[in-house]
């Protein structure tokens, strides 16, 4: 399949780079969805796939797809990872785990790495009680600081990591949510398919394939794969910056198999699309690019990455786009801009927000082409 042309990286209006607030829109704060759909597949599907939008259902999407075409999802399972504890001062602590660390032996110790939020910070050597929903809790100690820019707290507990957070740990909705974590959530900020823990936020897009849905897709003859990239809490990090070249992504764990290397490979082959289920899944695939040398998905691996796409990325992995609402300003504006072209992106926006559809981790879909 012949590469498509790249994404400028120059505002066409103002003949200048890009800024932060050329991905800035106005949203009402009614279409900021609170819950879930009632079925996960029931939910709008926006096709921006051509010059004027058509407003569809998410169930829809087989129609849109082609045999032979490959779907790639991000199997990553969202961690409990929001815990409720407090210092023996009695001063209340609340921590949002963003990275279990693995562990020499089945028998040791757990550590995690997590933000803190407390009236005071605790030092190297304090403890903190994280209590459960359902009773009992567990005793963390600080080891100090760690993560990167050693702007996380480094955390000792006893057992296993994974087990603990199961046990006690709450949801970790975002923070445009405002209600507390509810049973419901359990189950929907969670893909259908989830298999990998290690995620603080779901790979929202996702979110809307149930059972029935993916059935239709293999029916149809379309092919999945799946990548993990482990979704970190800076995804709802802010650019605080107008260049946006100054801008510091967060780092994220990814892997790609060498399976789904091969099925790209044998699908483009074919003459079919790569559709990637989400951003997540275009950062874990471009990642795996930048990793090969730049230019082809070559061979699987897996690492850290601080990818940061914006209008001027060449894409090379992905032609077709599934993809929530996103928040004003934020990288994955600028993500989806670079993808399908900033100004059909705002123009689909604007449509969006006249025709009511609901917006960001619960909120609806939108189906882009990769522009070119």
């Amino acid at each position: 399949m012949p590469q498509r042309p790249a994404v400028s990286c120059l505002n066409p209006v103002t003949g200048r780079p890009y800024t932060l607030a050329d991905f800035d829109f106005s949203l009402p704060p009614e279409l900021i969805a609170q819950h879930p759909a009632p079925e996960r597949s029931a939910s709008r599907l926006l096709d921006g796939r051509g010059a004027t939008p058509v407003d569809r259902i998410f169930r829809d999407l087989p129609s849109l797809l082609n045999p032979g075409d490959l779907l790639v999802f991000n199997d990553t399972r969202v961690l409990k990872a929001r815990l409720h504890g407090e210092k023996p001062t009695g001063g209340a602590v609340e921590a949002l785990v963003e990275r279990v660390l693995p562990r020499p032996h089945p028998h040791a110790p757990g550590e995690m790495l997590a933000h803190l939020r407390a009236s005071k910070s605790p030092k190297a050597g304090a403890t903190v009680y994280f209590a459960g929903p359902n009773g009992g809790g567990f005793v963390a100690e600080v080891l100090g600081r760690g993560g990167p820019e050693d702007s996380l707290f480094h955390l000792r507990v006893p057992g296993d990591p994974f087990a603990l957070l199961e046990a006690h740990g709450h949801v970790p909705l975002p923070p445009y949510i405002t209600h507390a974590d509810a049973p419901d959530d359990i189950a929907r900020y969670q893909t259908v398919f989830a298999r990998a823990p290690g995620a603080v936020a779901a790979p929202t897009a996702a979110l809307h394939f149930d059972e029935p849905l993916l059935a239709a897709l293999a029916a149809r003859g379309v092919q999945r794969a799946q990548v993990t990239l482990h979704v970190g809490a800076g995804t709802f990090q802010p650019v605080r910056t107008d260049n946006l070249a100054e801008h510091q992504m967060h780092q994220e764990w990814f892997e790609v198999p060498q399976s789904t290397v091969d099925a790209i490979a044998a699908t483009r082959a074919a003459g079919g699309r790569v559709v990637a289920a989400g951003t997540t899944t275009v950062r874990a695939l471009e990642s795996a690019v930048q990793q090969s040398g730049g230019s082809a998905l070559q061979t699987g691996c897996s690492g850290e990455t601080r990818i940061f796409i914006k209008p001027g990325y060449q894409f090379h992995a992905v032609d077709r786009l599934i993809t929530n609402f996103h928040l004003p300003k934020s990288t994955l504006m600028m993500l989806v801009s670079a993808f399908a072209g900033h100004e059909h992106v705002m123009a689909l926006y604007r449509h969006a927000i006249e025709a009511r559809y609901r917006f960001f981790s619960y909120g609806d879909a939108m189906l882009l082409d990769r522009q070119g």
